[in-house]
């Protein structure tokens, strides 16, 4: 069997311009190639002044390769003035750099950097273009905007328990229409249950009387005081959600068009967090493919999944380096010609927990998806479901992108039809390996 090798040494010269920085939130440490200044290891300040004069230094030394760690928040400054600049920066994982021979300190560290960067044995972490990093921090602060306003929510429904008013077990969602209603009825004053009952929206399905039983409380007032906060801030991180959606609207609108037409009908409601503004249309416009209409992905999750990657998947030459760096392949553990583990890798991507919270949405869904999922938890269990299928969707997402063609929806018969017809046809070959014939049950 042909062995899987290096195609070529690693210990060759790829860089001879490169540099080595050890980042750090005071001070960062450079090293050139020695042959480049009386100095190669120079220290400088975190100031933006000392930033440009650390770039006069590089291009000054020839340097056109520059490779530091992604520490913290402190190599975004840099990092964006370096490549501004015109040098290639190369952000590298810390796990990879941290093996440096001998005592450790930041001269040694920011020479190693600079000696690995030099033979290529350093691989650039994976940053999309300029203007999907800066949509991409807006789509983050939305995120965390949320996630806080999730906290006042739960605030909320604290204060109204201690008072014993029993709104959650009829409502589903204290936080929607009428959940928000009744409640500022109660921060207004109003304490007649039969009145704030009438605050309901038809569509509720408790009735007016339920609702009235679970408003009998006690009404102390620390109690409603908390309330009251708690709604304030719910309702100020709801004017800072809108903001976002705004700044978000308004830097898809600056993109390039790619298509003209409108983008095709959809069933698929947005969802409680969805955003204020057609994000649909205008993802349509600057990408030209609707991934919305892959079963699983609604418009929060394609907004999240463009926005972390981008539309250019040209840094990705295949779809396995694309679910690689996703971690949503089989880990290939191998020593001793024995496999020692097939784990996929821990991740914090969040394009990676978009996905894996879409493949969890299919457990019930009609489509073919929804029947991939099923067949592979109930042969691996839930865990590993969710990661076979949100798998999937990125290799769906990638050929999307990348072929720029229009998703064509299959149904789940055909695909339980597609599935027995494979499982026949190996049938068909184990029972001929056997010098065996299958034949059909009358």
């Amino acid at each position: 069997m042909a062995m899987k090798t290096r195609e070529s040494s690693p210990w060759q010269i790829k860089h001879p311009n490169a540099a080595g920085i050890d980042v750090g939130s005071a001070e960062h440490y450079v090293a050139v190639p020695i042959d480049r200044c009386a100095q190669p290891v120079r220290k400088f300040a975190c100031h933006t002044q000392d930033l440009q004069a650390l770039a006069d230094w590089l291009i000054e030394c020839g340097v056109d390769t520059v490779a530091m760690e992604s520490t913290g928040v402190y190599w975004i400054a840099l990092y964006e003035l370096l490549e501004s600049r015109g040098l290639k920066v190369c952000l590298s994982d810390a796990r990879r750099t941290r093996n440096v021979s001998g005592r450790k300190s930041d001269v040694l560290d920011c020479q190693w950097l600079q000696q690995l960067m030099t033979y290529g044995l350093l691989s650039a972490a994976f940053r999309p273009a300029e203007q999907i990093c800066a949509m991409r921090a807006v789509m983050r602060e939305r995120a965390r905007l949320i996630s806080e306003q999730g906290s006042c929510t739960q605030l909320m429904q604290k204060a109204l328990t201690q008072m014993n008013v029993q709104l959650t077990n009829e409502l589903s969602d204290i936080a929607g229409k009428t959940g928000l209603a009744i409640i500022r009825g109660i921060v207004a004053g109003e304490r007649d249950g039969k009145k704030l009952a009438q605050l309901r929206d038809y569509r509720n399905h408790a009735s007016a009387e339920e609702i009235a039983r679970s408003l009998q409380g006690n009404w102390r007032r620390e109690h409603l005081l908390c309330l009251a906060n708690a709604l304030e801030l719910f309702d100020v991180y709801q004017r800072l959600i809108g903001k976002s959606d705004e700044q978000l609207q308004a830097m898809l609108a600056e993109l390039p068009s790619v298509v003209e037409q409108a983008v095709p009908k959809s069933k698929k409601r947005g969802g409680k967090h969805a955003p204020s503004f057609d994000a649909r249309a205008a993802l349509y416009r600057c990408v030209g493919v609707d991934l919305t209409r892959i079963g699983g992905i609604d418009i929060g999750t394609a907004l999240c999944v463009l926005l972390e990657i981008g539309w250019d998947l040209s840094k990705f030459p295949s779809v396995r380096d694309f679910t690689s760096w996703l971690g949503l392949c089989p880990g290939t553990r191998i020593t001793g010609g024995k496999r020692i583990g097939g784990a996929t890798k821990r991740t914090h991507n969040r394009a990676t927990q978009a996905l894996k919270l879409a493949a969890q949405g299919l457990s019930r869904s009609g489509c073919w998806l929804g029947a991939f999922y099923r067949r592979k938890a109930a042969r691996l269990g839930a865990g590993k479901a969710i990661t076979a299928t949100a798998h999937k969707l990125a290799r769906l997402i990638y050929a999307l992108l990348t072929k720029g063609e229009a998703y064509v929806e299959r149904s789940e018969e055909d695909y339980e039809q597609e599935h027995r017809k494979r499982t026949l046809r190996q049938l068909e070959r184990n029972a001929a390996r056997l010098g065996m014939r299958l034949e059909p049950a009358v």
